[in-house]
């Protein structure tokens, strides 16, 4: 039977004169995975920070088990920006304990890319006070994922991830043996993950077993049966569940309700965007052509991120771009909007951007714009227009489009400058639209937005006829809005990949397993008077002491909380102690063999 880690029991929290949480009453069991969903704003943080217990409740209690082990990763670190990467990462280990740890090793190269940090200039000698909030964000990633822990409280691990740091945290997550407790507005990583959901709606917390898909199926059959929701809300939830039982067939492998039920939900739903009416629409409203790059070299600097690029965005394309961190993906947009925006002017050093006549940009970078901040919401919308002809014959006016994006009608009279940054972020990507763009460039939309106002953007963009580029790190987002992706894989190329992001995953894959492969060795084997055969046992030895090293940890581990169960026990503590002595002394002599072998290898 699973141990219970922490209870929550008939919980409140009101700020101001609104109440966060209202008699909330929740549990935590080991191998409990739960993920944490809700409108920004409705206590999703506050939540998690009253379970780790730093914050209190206003009434009821929360209790933890005695002894548990507790990591929390918060929106902001308590690192200290004197020390170095090395300090707070890795602690008081020697070179050749954190070396000799698989943990270690696959946390450093996760998150980092590599066991020497590329990237930090000094590495992990890199001092944290000059760094930027997201490396310091996975800093304080590293230190907790390094750690041993019962239960993992985590507020949006994913922020500053690139698609590959997320799916090597899903993987992570998967095998460790800890109990999870995650906010997160990533539908994909949710879905991977996570067993359990907690949905924070209104001062509640309703519970839904299984992974963000199953969440949406049985939360629209709750829907249903109870009747409680406004029929908009009801349409947007039929809309995304019909979306998700007609993707990937593996997108959910453990339903937890009847498949029939849900089939019968979305019987009468159509496919979210009619294609070729939409390319029809697209191509009468822009022509031919949109964007023709003719033998295109895009740089920044003095550095190359595109060699001789040609390529063609069409009427009516929906791209997902993605690729590593600094392969050129906003270089490319930003170099195809200048050559729009100059009417064809503004051209690379090398090749040529042709835009079509018709085209009218709109580009959403991931710097917010500055607006008035004594401007009020409404304002600040109806400054570009009071109404929007979103196409097949779908017209809104700016207050029913400030609704959509979650501004309800109070909030539209709130000041530009009391917005939080999430909410500025919405508000620009609505002035985007209002202007109706027949071109969109969307350079990680999804930054601050809560699930809800993400599945109203994806129904807002599903009917919306153009040309659309969409740069992000949200997997779910690109799957749901686009229609191809290209790659960029840091060799100067973009190539088309017809199974999407998880051929993205592969070929990233067999690029690092292939550098790695014909990167020099320090010293050659025949330097070192070791033979090729000699090499390759040294090799397998090495993964053998690996194994082992791995399995000790976790035996020590066991012996640390059976000492601290048994604390009053003193015969039984000596005995555990002695056990546990033997252990560090066998994991000693493996880590010594470990090192002697390295050199061989």
């Amino acid at each position: 039977m699973a141990v219970n880690l922490v209870n929550v029991e008939a919980v409140s929290k009101v700020y101001g004169t609104r109440a966060l949480l209202d008699d909330v009453s929740l549990g935590v069991s080991e191998g409990d995975r739960i993920g944490v969903v809700g409108r920004n704003g409705d206590g999703k943080t506050t939540l998690i920070r009253m379970l780790a217990k730093l914050e209190e409740a206003d009434t009821g209690r929360v209790t933890h088990s005695g002894g548990l082990r507790l990591g929390v990763l918060t929106q902001h670190d308590s690192l200290d920006p004197a020390a170095t990467v090395r300090h707070e990462v890795i602690g008081d280990m020697a070179d050749h304990e954190w070396a000799g740890n698989a943990k270690v090793r696959d946390v450093l190269t996760g998150l980092f890319g590599g066991l020497d940090l590329p990237g930090f200039p000094q590495g992990l000698d890199t001092v944290i006070g000059p760094l930027s909030g997201g490396e310091r964000r996975r800093i304080a990633l590293a230190k907790l994922l390094i750690e041993e822990q019962d239960l993992i409280v985590l507020d949006e691990p994913t922020n500053h991830l690139d698609v590959e740091g997320i799916s090597w945290l899903a993987g992570h997550l998967q095998n460790r043996r800890s109990a999870l407790v995650c906010v997160t507005h990533d539908r994909w990583f949710l879905d991977q993950v996570c067993t359990r959901m907690w949905d924070v709606q209104r001062g509640s917390v309703h519970e839904y077993e299984g992974g963000y898909s199953d969440y949406v199926f049985a939360r629209a059959e709750r829907e249903r049966i109870a009747a409680t929701e406004e029929a908009k809300r009801q349409n947007l939830v039929r809309k995304e569940l019909a979306w998700l039982r007609r993707g990937a067939p593996a997108r959910t492998s453990k339903p937890r309700f009847r498949i029939e039920a849900a089939n019968e939900l979305i019987a009468d739903v159509p496919p979210p965007r009619d294609k070729s009416e939409l390319m029809k629409f697209a191509s009468s409203r822009l022509g031919k052509t949109v964007f023709d790059l003719e033998d295109v070299t895009v740089q920044a600097g003095p550095k190359v991120l595109l060699k001789h690029l040609t390529w063609q965005l069409g009427p009516g394309d929906r791209v997902g771009l993605v690729g590593v961190n600094g392969a050129g993906k906003t270089s490319l947009l930003r170099a195809m909007a200048a050559a729009a925006r100059s009417g064809g002017e503004e051209q690379p050093a090398v090749g040529r951007i042709v835009t079509g006549r018709t085209v009218k940009l709109a580009y959403l970078s991931q710097e917010v714009a500055e607006l008035d901040p004594a401007w009020r919401v409404l304002e600040a919308v109806q400054q570009v227009r009071d109404r929007v002809d979103l196409g097949k014959g779908r017209e809104m006016t700016a207050g029913q489009l400030c609704e959509t994006f979650g501004f309800g009608k109070e909030k539209q009279w709130t000041p530009v400058g009391d917005l939080s940054g999430g909410e500025r972020r919405r508000l620009q990507l609505l002035r985007l639209l209002m202007d109706e763009p027949n071109v969109l460039f969307l350079d990680e939309p999804t930054n601050d937005l809560d699930i809800e106002t993400l599945t109203q953007l994806e129904d807002l963009l599903d009917g919306w006829p153009g040309s659309m580029v969409v740069i992000s790190h949200d997997r779910f987002f690109i799957e749901r809005t686009t229609d191809t992706v290209q790659a960029l894989l840091g060799d100067g190329t973009l190539r088309m990949l017809p199974r999407g992001i998880d051929e993205y995953l592969e070929r990233r894959r067999r690029m690092e397993e292939a550098a790695a492969a014909s990167a020099p060795a320090p010293r050659t084997a025949e330097k070192q008077g070791v033979s090729a055969a000699d090499a390759r046992a040294a090799k397998k030895e090495l993964q053998r002491i690996e194994r082992q090293i791995d399995k000790i940890s976790e035996k020590e581990s066991r012996l640390h909380s059976q000492i601290a169960e048994n604390a009053t026990d003193f015969e039984k503590v000596a005995k555990l102690d002695a056990e546990l002595r033997q252990l560090t002394g066998e994991r000693e002599e493996l880590e010594m063999r470990w090192l002697e072998l390295a050199d061989d290898a």
